[in-house]
Parts: C-alpha cells; structure tokens; sequence
C-alpha cells in the first residue's frame, strides 16, 4: 500500500476524514488511540514516515520504539510493548505502529501465544 492509500499516514497529515484522538504529537511520530483498545490506557505510536513494517526501516522503528518508551515512562504503567510485522503475526495495518497495552495483575487479556 501506498502512503496516499494509507490510513495512518492520512491520520499522521491531519486528514479530517481520518478523525483520531490523538494522545501526543512529536515532529517524526504520533501517538493515537486504537479503533478497538484491548484495554484502558491502549494506544499507538505511529511514525509520519510511510513504513509498511518494522524490518523494513530499522531507523525509523527505532524513533518510533523510543518515542513509546517515553510515554511508557511518562505513565508508569506495566505494559506490553506490541509491534507486528507482516498478516500472519497480526498486523493488519501496512504502516509500522506500536502498541503500548497497559496491564493490571488479574486483567485476564490473553495474548496469542498465551493460554
């Protein structure tokens, strides 16, 4: 997918028809709530750079992981820290973002390789 075709790059330009409640900008990357929050506190950073996946630009992963970590150490939350790369590992957007899932003891939310 092209960046034009991409919903988190239309996000990213501030595309109204692309509405997001957007939790912290920085110059190289955003940080927005998910359609779907598995839990309260979820969220995603996303880069403004168009990168389909993590390996496809390691750079820019890496500014977008530390731009996760500086959120994760603004909240003080337990958290996963989620990137996916390609369908079969459940990415379903093709623009590199991160989830930041906040977790309580007891919260029950499985993750996929969980029992």
């Amino acid at each position: 997918m092209s960046a034009v075709g991409c919903v988190f790059c239309r996000i990213a330009a501030g595309d109204p028809a692309e509405p997001a409640t957007v939790i912290q900008e920085w110059p190289d990357a955003l940080a927005i709530v998910p359609l779907g929050p598995v839990t309260p506190g979820h969220w995603l950073v996303i880069p403004r750079t168009h990168v389909r996946d993590a390996a496809e630009r390691p750079e820019v992963t890496a500014a977008t992981v530390y731009r996760a970590a500086e959120l994760i150490g603004e909240t003080g939350d337990d958290v996963n820290l989620i990137v996916n790369v390609g369908t079969a590992a459940g990415q379903t957007v093709d623009h590199l973002h991160v989830h930041i899932v906040p977790r309580k003891a007891g919260d029950s939310l499985a993750l996929p390789w969980t029992r």
